[in-house]
């Protein structure tokens, strides 16, 4: 018995279909077949990364983006990238409005520059005819020079122009501080601390106040009730120098005098501060405040004496030691009178007792500046000068 040959296989067809089988190829190389799982689109994921922890206006970018591929591959991840993009949107709004705030103060105080000319008269160009590289109030600190549009440090909350002190300027800062904590205490209030404060920064970055030029006042930059509010407490102390070319720092710190200059210079400069302290209303109807004045003058009196005994000057402080012994005797009487007649005796008696030769006979022998400023020439054994309660003023802005 014989076995029958197996069948043979038909002629090939050409034309036939292909055998069914796996397909690859839907979309892009590697795309899974249809029916298993899809995979998770990276840029929706990235979307909302991005836009929470990093840089919101990219992940905006990365949301659309998600969403286009997601459509066209058939990807998981269209609630992610829609609530990236969302989230991302959201928080360049956040972000947009954080940076108007921020600006916007140094904004309005640039358009203020830009407005104010010479004598205020300036236009929109006015401020890029300063000098200097625009700053906020809130950057300058001690020692930096600056200019302002029209020379005019009495504007409010200019918008500084750094610039080397070697260079022409209009003001350097003095001292820079925070005002104490709380509640804003009144324009008056905050003005009077700066004003004793900024008097204490000069006399210190400045120590030989005979050597300031004759144009050289004192002022300071204050936060108004608003700019309080907002978070600012910054008061600047600044020496003014509008009224003149001043090339140059005015500095000149216990860091670059020498001890006795140092010695001296501290005593003269606290009398000097308490005799500008005198009281502005009459004696006849104020007596007990003028007491009070003589009872801190004579204190300072006394420590200017002591400096003079310390002093290696020789006769030039032993000269100027007798008269200041001589004139604090009549405070510690002015600051017992019982009538305004017998203090303002007592008052015109310590005038009398010192002399500006003598002082600036003590100053050329320590080596510091000899030239009697203007604010004291007309207070040498005279009615005028102290007894008229004279002293520098200041200036704020």
């Amino acid at each position: 018995m014989s076995t029958p040959p197996p069948p043979q296989p038909p002629p090939h067809d050409p034309w036939a279909a292909p055998p069914s089988g796996p397909a690859y190829g839907y979309g892009f190389p590697g795309a899974p077949a249809p029916g298993g799982p899809q995979l998770l689109n990276g840029f929706a994921l990235a979307s909302l990364l991005v836009g929470l922890l990093c840089f919101p206006p990219l992940g905006v970018v990365f949301g659309i983006v998600a969403l286009v591929q997601i459509s066209a591959r058939g990807e998981r991840g269209k609630g992610l990238a829609v609530a990236g993009l969302a989230v991302s949107v959201l928080m360049s709004g956040a972000l947009a409005l954080v940076a108007v705030e921020a600006v916007g103060p140094v904004g309005e105080r640039l358009a203020r520059a830009a407005g104010q000319g010479a004598g205020g008269t300036g236009g929109a160009g006015a401020a890029r005819e300063v000098e200097g590289d625009p700053v906020d109030l809130e950057e300058v600190r001690a020692g930096d020079c600056f200019n302002v549009p029209g020379a005019d440090l009495l504007a409010e909350a200019p918008f500084v122009f750094k610039v080397a002190c070697t260079r022409p300027h209009h003001g350097e800062i003095t001292a820079s501080y925070l005002a104490d904590p709380g509640a804003f205490p009144g324009d008056e209030a905050l003005a009077g601390r700066a004003e004793e404060r900024c008097w204490q920064a000069q006399d210190a970055y400045a120590m030989d106040t005979w050597a300031l030029p004759e144009f050289a006042e004192m002022y300071f930059f204050a936060p108004t009730a608003d700019e309080w509010d907002g978070g600012r407490r910054t008061v600047l102390c600044v020496l003014g120098t509008t009224e003149g070319e001043q090339r140059g720092s005015l500095k000149r710190d216990a860091t670059m005098l020498t001890p006795g200059q140092v010695t001296f210079l501290s005593a003269a400069n606290r009398l000097d501060s308490a005799l500008t302290a005198a009281p502005v209303t009459e004696l006849k109807t104020s007596l007990p405040e003028y007491r009070a004045w003589a009872a801190k003058v004579e204190p300072a009196m006394a420590a200017e004496a002591a400096a003079l005994r310390e002093s290696a000057a020789g006769a030039p402080a032993e000269a100027l030691l007798k008269e200041v012994e001589a004139a604090r005797t009549h405070w510690q009487t002015a600051a017992r009178a019982q009538r305004p007649e017998d203090f303002r005796a007592a008052w015109s008696r310590a005038v009398d007792a010192t002399s500006v030769d003598t002082e600036r006979g003590l100053r050329g022998a320590l080596g510091l500046a000899t030239k009697v400023p203007s604010w004291l020439e007309d207070s040498d054994g005279s009615d005028t000068g102290w007894l008229d309660g004279q002293g520098s003023g200041s200036q704020s802005v």
